[in-house]
């Protein structure tokens, strides 16, 4: 199974992609989709390079499948919101080729990846070199796009048998009180 992963970014968004074959993993390809060129203002035009460009790797790699990070909330609120629309260009981008979408937060990633959920980029980057077998290290945010990918295909499989076996269901309501939901 080819697995493309996405690590969005309103400056930079990672991809990377790899070849699954049972336990085995090949590396096939990383990058980053950058939004530089565009002044800072302009978000629309951003968003449409996010978009272009995760459509482009799609369509030149054929990935059976999408792994994407789920947005933390930052301390900056605004930072947030601006991610998640860049992180909301690329699912779309993903979703409108029908392509199924699995989420993961950093944290799982991490912890499939490293072993904790507290590892530095650099950690991140040395053990997807290691499980590539790459020749050098990928940058930062490619090794975090390689890293959702590898973490979906290890841990996919287990959460689409616990899915199949039980009734999941999202919240329809839920109450509040300090930023808790009871």
């Amino acid at each position: 199974m080819r697995i493309l992963g996405i690590d969005p970014g309103l400056r930079t968004t990672g991809f990377g992609v790899i070849d699954a074959e049972g336990a085995a993993l090949h590396y096939v390809a990383s990058g980053t989709i950058s939004t530089g060129a565009v002044e800072i203002g302009q978000l629309p035009a951003r968003l449409k390079i996010i978009f272009d460009g995760v459509r482009e790797v799609m369509a030149r790699y054929q990935p059976g499948c999408a792994a994407v990070e789920i947005v933390f909330v930052n301390v900056n609120p605004q930072s947030t919101l601006l991610l998640g629309q860049a992180r909301g260009a690329a699912l779309t981008a993903l979703t409108a080729s029908d392509l199924e979408v699995c989420e993961y937060t950093a944290l799982q990633m991490k912890k499939a990846i490293v072993g904790h959920g507290q590892a530095r980029k650099e950690q991140v980057q040395e053990m997807v070199a290691r499980l590539l077998k790459l020749p050098g290290l990928p940058g930062k945010d490619a090794a975090d796009a390689l890293g959702l990918a590898i973490c979906h295909a290890h841990a996919g499989a287990s959460f689409a048998a616990i899915a199949r076996s039980t009734t999941l269901a999202r919240k329809s309501h839920a109450q509040y009180k300090r930023g808790r939901s009871y």
